[in-house]
């Protein structure tokens, strides 16, 4: 049953659906799970990030329409070290002003979307961090940047339901 499940999960994220992170995420534990089992588990990761210690870091986000982007550190023997969602409150913090948008992809992944406004010479990117139910609106973390490419602030976008 168990590997029925996984090859269901397997074909869900073949076809961009998460729903079977929370699943595969249970599965792989720190210290004993390999490199291999979370590809397996989670397919390739969107970004490879190397750490300054030999590690690497390996990032599955569910942008634009999941809220969740897992960072996953792989120590230099292939064992997993950790596992962090970084789209919280706490990773939202870590973004100052003056950062550069690689600064920014490092901690929070990819965003839901990128826009630059000419006239404001701005950019901004968001993170999807609460989904639309019947109930609530979508709401975005925000990034914003000046033309050098530096943070200049952070906020929140709520996109009413219509």
């Amino acid at each position: 049953m168990s590997r029925l499940l996984s090859l269901w999960c397997a074909l869900l994220t073949a076809l961009g659906l998460p729903a079977c992170d929370a699943y595969n995420l249970r599965a792989l534990q720190p210290g004993v799970s390999t490199a291999a089992e979370v590809r397996e588990r989670l397919g390739p990761p969107q970004v490879e990030w190397p750490n300054a210690d030999g590690s690497v870091t390996w990032e599955y986000s569910r942008q634009p329409e999941g809220v969740e982007c897992y960072m996953i550190t792989l120590g230099t023997d292939g064992i997993l070290r950790g596992v962090e969602q970084v789209l919280n409150e706490a990773g939202f913090a870590r973004v100052q002003p003056g950062m550069s948008g690689d600064e920014v992809l490092r901690l929070l992944g990819r965003p839901a979307t990128r826009q630059f406004f000419e006239l404001k010479g701005e950019a901004m990117w968001s993170w999807l961090i609460e989904r639309s139910t019947v109930v609530t609106d979508r709401t975005y973390f925000t990034v914003s940047f000046d033309r050098a490419g530096q943070v200049t602030g952070t906020g929140r976008n709520v996109i009413p339901k219509n």
